[in-house]
Order: structure tokens, then sequence, then C-alpha cells
């Protein structure tokens, strides 16, 4: 899909490490603009307290073949918003592509009723993963809806119907339902674009071998099957390229329109448009974690790849 998206310009809120910045090289790859956004740069770590910055990001997205532009947001301040999308319609006329991937994944509080979960860190996520995504489309989607063919993807952890029949004890109240909302706001969004020519969508990866994860499993990309310490789910995982590419399959199909508030996954769009894993599988992890993994039947991962 080398060029398909050369003059579009994309904004990947969250672009720092992980799917946001598995996105924002795929799009690059594919010759978009992308504007890449976070909060961790080379002058200053946010509370992740991780190496990984936005500066990288934007370098990996030119490398890819696009342009790639860091700019440092923290998407719960409105203001600081309203002057990225200013930005953006002063230096490119235009917004094609909005990605809110804003998850606040290094509030996890493991396995514990909502009684006796840390308050602050629960209250910042729903911050993070639903009021800064309501934040972010409400200042993007007033220039984003001004030409037909505008995409909206909201990141989220899980299908809607994984969401339906399940509650996500693992990581308790507030994030279920920061992960639900997901669906709904795409749902939202997809309702008030259609008119413009529009389309919004949910979209989850499966297990990602994220940067974090990798670590915790003290593997790297190269060698992640090689782990003494994952489970055997590990198996299903995918690399951030992988719902990468499904973003671009769908920013580069001319009837993306028929998933219109759709709830999408990376496994079940490679089936649909034909895309791999850097390895060459299609893995299709929420398919394997719904139908083996938790009801305890039998099966591989490797049968889902």
């Amino acid at each position: 899909m080398s060029g398909q998206l050369h003059g579009k310009v994309a904004l990947v809120a969250g672009a720092t490490r992980g799917a946001g910045r598995g996105i924002a090289v795929e799009l690059g790859a594919a010759g978009a603009t992308v504007y890449g956004t976070g909060r961790s740069t080379r002058a200053q770590r946010s509370d992740y307290d991780r190496p990984e910055t936005i500066e990288d990001t934007a370098e990996l997205v030119t490398r890819a073949g696009g342009n790639g532009i860091a700019v440092q947001v923290d998407h719960t301040d409105p203001d600081q918003v309203r002057e990225l999308v200013r930005r953006i319609e002063a230096e490119q006329g235009r917004l094609d592509i909005l990605i809110n991937d804003l998850g606040g994944e290094n509030l996890m509080d493991w396995h514990r009723p909502i009684w006796e979960q840390d308050l602050t860190k629960g209250l910042q996520r729903l911050r993070v993963g639903i009021e800064a995504h309501m934040i972010t489309s409400h200042f993007a989607l007033a220039l984003l809806s001004k030409r037909p063919g505008g995409l909206v993807v909201e990141l989220t952890d899980g299908t809607a119907e994984v969401h339906e029949q399940y509650y996500r004890s693992e990581g308790g109240a507030f994030f279920d339902i920061v992960k639900v909302a997901a669906h709904r706001l795409a749902r939202a969004q997809g309702e008030e674009l259609e008119k413009h020519g529009g389309t919004a969508v949910s979209l989850t990866p499966g297990w990602l071998r994220s940067e974090m994860m990798l670590e915790l499993f003290g593997v790297t990309e190269e060698n992640w099957r090689e782990s003494a310490t994952a489970p055997e789910g590990f198996g299903i995982s995918e690399s951030p390229q992988f719902v990468g590419r499904a973003v671009v399959a769908l920013a580069t199909d001319p009837e993306v329109a028929r998933w219109n508030k759709e709830s999408l996954s990376s496994g079940q769009l490679a089936k649909a448009y034909g895309f791999t894993d850097a390895d060459g599988s299609q893995p299709d992890a929420w398919r394997y974690i719904i139908e083996v993994e938790w009801p305890g039947n039998p099966g591989s991962p490797d049968d889902y790849r």
C-alpha cells in the first residue's frame, strides 16, 4: 500500500509507543503525513517513565516513507488540543484520519474489586480513556468533517462481542468501562459523520507485543517465542505493525463506509483485506480468546494464526 495515502493527513493521538506507534508508522509507510502526539519527549518523560518518545515515532514514520511530525500534547487539556488542531489546519489545511489511542495502560490496578482499587488511578483512567478521546474528537472532527471521506478510529481492548459476554475483571470496573465506552463513542461519531461522508469505527488489536509487554516477558520482537515466563496464550500475540496495517487497510478502502459504526479487530480485518503480520501470519487473538482461552476449551494458539 506504499504511497496510497500520499497527500492525506493523519493525527495519531497517543503515538509514543505500542499500537499508536505501530499505526503511525504504517500510515507513514503508506505515504501519509502523520502528526504523532504524546507526553513523552526526549527532554521530558511522562508518568509512564519509559524511554520511548514521540520524536522517535516521528523519525520512524519519516523513515518508513511518510512525513512524521511530533507534537507534545496532553489530551486531557482542551487548550493544548485546540492549539494542536489549529496547527494542523494552518500547516496542512485538512485532516483525513483521526486515531484515538489514549488508554492510560500505566494505570492498571490488576484483579481488584472497585472498592479496593486505587480511586485516583481509576478516575485518571476515565479521564485518559474517555474524556481525552472526547476532547480530541471535539476539536479534530470540526476539521476532519470539512471533507468527505474522513476516518476516525477509536482504539480499545476487546470487541463489542467480547464486552457483551464478559466483564473485564482483570482490570476491574474502571478498565472495563473505558474499553466498552470506545464502542459507543465510535457509534456516536459514526452517526454524526455519516452525513458528512465520514466513517468512525472502534478497533481492537489482539494480545499486543508492545514495548512494555516484551519487556515484561524478557524478550524482543525477534525472539518473542522464546520467553520462559509468558503463558501459552502469548503464542497468539501480534506486533503493533499488525493493527497498523488494519488501519491502513481501512484508510485506503474506497468503500470504508461499509464499516461505519462497527466494532472491529485486527484479526477480523486481516481476513477481510488479506494483510498479514510481520511474520506473514494472520493471528486472530480474540477468536482464540473467546473460543479457547477464557472458556477453557482445548486448542492451540497456532491454530488461530
